[in-house]
């Protein structure tokens, strides 16, 4: 099968969800999976800026479930008759246990950390921040239309996950994090 790039049916400003319904492309459900979207990419930048094979493999077992949450995102809860991948409390699973795993090398949190120390670890929290959006848009759907709460919770984790996965990065780097100092 393949896939025509331009089919010029957006070209008035409107869009199709999977079951057929034309929305504006400022519509709310657009600009949450197009977040996610903008998640996914930042994800595959920080997944050619590590060096390490299994954090690669877990970054894209993590873009795989964004495509996921994109194809639920995607579809009109209401009018889409075809099947759509589900998000697993599993996929939760993953990110905790490697939240878990990660810490497990690091020094204690003792302070707010700025982004930065690393070029990596910069973009784990460029992609951070997006997942924030992207969480934030989410519930603001939920209060409009059927969005599996299980989608929420994935994105709070994952944010989380985001924030170890930079400090993990700047620490097997032998690199420093940069302490938040306070002016008093």
């Amino acid at each position: 099968m393949t896939f025509k790039i331009y089919t010029k049916t957006g070209d008035a400003g409107e869009t199709s969800l999977i079951g057929g319904v034309r929305v504006p492309k400022f519509h709310l459900r657009i600009e949450s999976y197009g977040t996610i979207d903008e998640l996914n990419s930042y994800l595959g930048l920080v997944k050619d800026s590590v060096l390490d094979t299994q954090t690669m493999q877990d970054l894209q077992e993590i873009q795989d479930r964004l495509f996921t949450i994109g194809s639920v995102l995607a579809s009109d809860p209401e009018k889409s008759k075809m099947k759509i991948p589900d998000l697993h409390e599993s996929d939760v699973q993953f990110l905790e246990q490697g939240i878990d795993a990660m810490n497990e090398q690091l020094p204690e949190l003792s302070n707010f950390i700025l982004p930065g120390g690393l070029l990596s670890a910069s973009y784990c929290h460029v992609a951070r921040c997006v997942c924030r959006r992207a969480e934030r848009l989410v519930v603001h759907l939920q209060t409009e239309s059927e969005v599996p709460g299980i989608i929420v919770v994935y994105l709070n984790r994952l944010s989380d996950y985001l924030f170890v996965l930079s400090r993990k990065l700047v620490h097997v780097a032998g690199a420093s994090e940069i302490a938040w100092r306070p002016r008093y």
